[in-house]
């Protein structure tokens, strides 16, 4: 039986210093604060909204919200934004993804200041964690990492596989395990013979968002395997990307879902926008 791998622990633990952190540096003159722009009502999009709330209340950030209707236009979306860029009580600017339709959400991602973007999607941050430079990390993959460290699991010079390759978790994924000595291949939709690129990975992370796309038979035995995935299904339950019964059976570690990955993201959003405080305040 696989070790879990809870995110849930891990996260509480990390949040637990960070708030911490965040009383040191009230006490210094720095106050963290945290705008969340969600446009439109997209259920998942409104939990996770109030899930980083709840999280900057526990950790003490200061937050704002701004919820604006679904048939807002493009141009009032990017004022706001200049707006708080501009804000010096705002240390970090989140834009909840998706988008609804009719807003470019590359030109949206562009225009956060670089030094507030706690997701690290801006072209910037991007190219700073392709050189092995930066400052942010996206919150998921910068969770994985975390966790996979947690277990005691060394990277360096392990077959690491990524399923998917999305700018906000595959590729991003891909380089920080590659920066962590790993031989890494990321395989997507057009991968030839699938289960046997993945059976040959130490390390596992799988994010195509299809639920029990991966099964057990597709698992080298005793990998770690990271489920990044989370998918409504009929019944109302959540599942993961990954088959978790017949997984669990193969794999030295596996994350679950829920109280796997999710916690994590939101605990590495609260670093990041820490993090985003001291670097503005230095530069104000």
């Amino acid at each position: 039986m696989a070790k879990i791998l809870s995110g849930k622990e891990v996260s509480a633990r990390i949040k637990g210093e960070l708030k911490i952190e965040a009383e040191k540096l009230k006490e210094s003159g720095i106050m963290p604060g945290l705008a969340v722009i969600i446009v439109g009502d997209d259920p998942a999009s409104r939990v996770y909204v109030n899930n980083k709330k709840k999280a900057c209340e526990e950790i003490g950030i200061h937050s704002e919200e701004y919820a604006l209707p679904a048939d807002t236009d493009e141009a009032e979306l990017l004022a706001l934004i200049d707006r708080l860029n501009g804000e010096k009580s705002i240390s970090g600017i989140l834009v909840q993804l998706p988008l609804p339709k009719g807003i470019d959400e590359e030109k949206v991602i562009n225009r956060i200041d670089p030094q507030k973007d706690v997701d690290a999607f801006h072209p910037v941050n991007v190219g700073k964690i392709m050189v092995g430079n930066y400052d942010f990390v996206p919150c998921t993959p910068a969770g994985i990492m975390e966790l996979i460290a947690e277990s005691g699991i060394d990277i360096s010079g392990k077959e690491c596989v990524v399923v998917g390759r999305s700018n906000i978790v595959g590729k991003p994924m891909s380089m920080l395990l590659l920066h962590q000595n790993g031989t890494v291949t990321v395989c997507h939709s057009r991968t030839k013979d699938l289960k046997e690129v993945t059976r040959r990975a130490d390390i596992l992370v799988v994010a195509v968002g299809r639920p029990n796309f991966v099964t057990g038979d597709m698992i080298k035995e005793g990998a770690v395997v990271i489920d990044v995935g989370i998918n409504r299904m009929a019944d109302k339950k959540l599942t993961g990307d990954v088959d978790f019964e017949t997984a669990e059976k193969v794999a030295s570690a596996i994350t679950p879902v829920p109280g796997g990955v999710g916690p994590m993201t939101i605990a590495m959003l609260m670093k990041n926008t820490l993090k985003a405080a001291v670097i503005n305040k230095e530069d104000n």
